[in-house]
């Protein structure tokens, strides 16, 4: 589909906007949630889920975060590169081969949600499943509006797109409020992942291929 970006709305909003847009929809259906750290991303995932659920359809959530590198490839480009952690966090092909191409529309079914833990730093093996043709797939992660998913000119992957939008200093007192680190985008892996998210930013604009941006500034309950 071609992408309509409509002006920034709130959560509710877009919550029922994108029920409302699915609802049509027959097949299975791709949704993207992206974001930069600290926007909330899980959550909305899980409450378009939850919503989607009660209205009576079936619901596949699944996270790219499921799917990263292990550190060896992660940090190849050095520990605090923001250039690595844009081109080398995940398993893009891993993640394709299993997650992507047999939940679209004309895929197998047959799929699996997770390949990395990072807590043990360790591969991971989940089982098979088997998609219902009428599921809807939605996918939590950053960078999900990436050149080869959305390129400037021919199809793209996803059949709906989310930006949540939140200012980095706002992203990173989340996450330090959340996981007990520091707020300052200066500190070496906040500066990483600050500069990696320029990268991303700047090259694939994600705020511009969204079918949905979403204002995500205000008070919420961050799980991601």
């Amino acid at each position: 589909m071609t992408s309509v970006v409509i002006d920034k709305v709130d959560r509710a909003c877009a919550l029922k906007t994108l029920r409302a847009r699915i609802r049509p929809r027959t097949g299975r259906v791709l949704v993207a949630i992206d974001g930069i750290d600290g926007s909330g991303k899980t959550t909305f995932a899980n409450d378009l889920g939850e919503l989607l659920s009660e209205s009576g359809f079936t619901v596949i959530r699944i996270s790219l975060d499921n799917y990263l590198n292990p550190a060896s490839i992660r940090y190849a480009q050095g520990r605090y590169s923001g250039k690595g952690y844009f081109e080398d966090s995940y398993d893009y092909d891993k993640f394709t081969d299993e997650v992507l191409e047999p939940l679209s529309q004309d895929g197998s079914g047959r799929y699996r949600t997770a390949a990395y833990d990072v807590s043990q730093e360790c591969e991971v093996c989940s089982p098979w499943r088997v998609a219902p043709d009428d599921a809807v797939v939605i996918v939590d992660g950053l960078f999900m509006h990436r050149k080869a998913w959305c390129p400037e000119s021919g199809k793209r992957l996803w059949d709906f797109s989310v930006w949540l939008d939140v200012p980095f200093d706002e992203g990173f007192r989340r996450l330090a409020e959340r996981d007990g680190g520091s707020p300052d985008l200066n500190d070496p892996v906040n500066e990483r992942h600050y500069q990696g998210q320029l990268l991303y930013l700047s090259n694939c604009h994600p705020d511009e291929h969204a079918d949905l941006v979403v204002d995500t500034s205000g008070p919420q309950v961050l799980a991601d």
